[in-house]
């Protein structure tokens, strides 16, 4: 059993990470010492591991908690519910990619359009033109 401390640093976090996680529900302490801090074990350990994957996959916060809740009631769950969650987030990511694509070929037009001379002022320039139109 470890204080906050080790387990952020153990983890690579700060201790505020790990209290921000527990106000979220996202773990709990294993115990308290007599002093009332909380203490922590290596399942704690592997639980702050498991969100930090998850983060690094872009999953939100309450994605990760209802991971976590399956994960912790595995035999009441089906792997098709653990499923759902990640297409759906595959699902959010095309579109964004989708998105920013569309933004990226816009915005190359009007960039490509412009001609870029450093000599001349901006009152013709075709950017701001095309911002401008309707």
């Amino acid at each position: 059993m470890f204080l906050i401390g080790e387990l952020a640093k153990r983890c690579g976090i700060t201790a505020d990470t790990l209290r921000f996680y527990e106000k979220n529900q996202l773990i709990k302490p294993a115990g308290r010492n007599e002093s009332g801090y909380r203490l922590y074990d290596e399942e704690n350990q592997k639980q702050v591991g498991f969100i930090l994957k998850a983060k690094d996959l872009g999953l939100s916060l309450e994605e990760i908690k209802e991971l976590l809740e399956i994960k912790l009631e595995a035999t009441e769950h089906s792997c098709a519910e653990v499923k759902s969650i990640t297409t759906a987030k595959l699902v959010l990511i095309d579109e964004k990619i989708a998105e920013l694509t569309r933004i990226r070929n816009a915005l190359r037009k009007i960039n490509d359009a412009c001609c870029g001379e450093v000599d001349d002022d901006a009152s013709h320039c075709s950017i701001l033109e095309a911002l401008a139109s309707e």
